[in-house]
């Protein structure tokens, strides 16, 4: 697999205290496997779905024990010079640029509403092994209750071109590389409490969303919405037993028409 454009979600990992918890969690609801965890690394745990590399788990280094998360993380041909752009649009630098032996390089930031992502320079690692199939990555959404900054500050820091959904009762946008649309915009209205920050909500590939949601449910995760059809496949939003927010889509099963769009200058 080539090294991704700039911009395309590459890979997905997540920090929990509990690893082998997220492990069992994980592993009957999305079905994935673990590799061996790398000591070197933190005990960085490669998740694999078939057989094909499509997240991680690790635990939390000493002093950044708090709320388990998605960390989804877009390609960077260098990773520099976008965290030099991520600055210069109201965005905020984590982590700096960090090499990971030959793998690649990391980098954590926060866009200007407070949704934290991740930057990877592809190394001997490129990222997601494989995608949209079961147990791997689908697609994410910036949820975020400032969606100008939010809008202004992806399509400066990305080369991404943007469609708006013509629909008067949501405000969604979706980013596009060429002709793939690599992301979603979701504006978080009332039906969000306060206290939750803006996030990324990463969707995860299921046979079969109704079983998924059954089964994570039965391991002490909760449901927050759906199961509901789309014509984008039938998704529910769940939290883990660890407070990470994920959800599963069924993108065999789809209904209704796609949206009315229009191009954003």
């Amino acid at each position: 697999m080539a090294v991704q454009p700039e911009g395309t979600p590459c890979w997905a990992d997540a920090m929990f205290g509990d690893v082998e918890g997220a492990k069992s969690f994980y592993g009957d609801v999305l079905g994935w496997t673990f590799g061996e965890a790398s000591s070197e690394y933190g005990n960085y745990t490669q998740a694999y779905a078939d057989g094909k590399a499509v997240a991680a788990v690790v635990p939390p280094m000493p002093g950044q024990e708090g709320q388990s998360q998605w960390c989804l993380h877009f390609a960077s041909a260098d990773a520099a010079a976008t965290a030099a752009r991520i600055r210069e649009n109201g965005g905020e630098v984590l982590m700096e640029p960090m090499q990971v032996g030959e793998f690649g390089t990391m980098c954590i930031a926060r866009e200007p509403s407070g949704a934290v992502f991740g930057l990877w320079q592809g190394g001997t690692h490129e990222g997601f092994e494989a995608t949209a199939v079961p147990g791997a990555y689908g697609w994410a959404e910036v949820f975020t209750r400032d969606p100008e900054r939010t809008d202004a500050f992806f399509s400066a820091v990305f080369p991404y071109t943007a469609q708006q959904i013509v629909d008067d009762a949501v405000d969604f946008r979706m980013f596009k590389l060429g002709d793939n649309t690599v992301l979603g915009r979701m504006r978080m209205g009332d039906e969000f409490p306060p206290e939750i920050p803006s996030y990324v909500n990463l969707y995860f590939v299921v046979p079969d969303c109704d079983d998924a949601v059954a089964k994570a449910t039965k391991l002490g995760g909760v449901l927050r919405f759906g199961p509901m059809d789309s014509p984008y496949g039938r998704f529910a939003a769940l939290s883990d037993p660890q407070g990470a927010s994920f959800s599963v889509i069924d993108i065999t099963r789809t209904a209704g028409e796609m949206p009315r769009t229009e191009e954003v200058s």
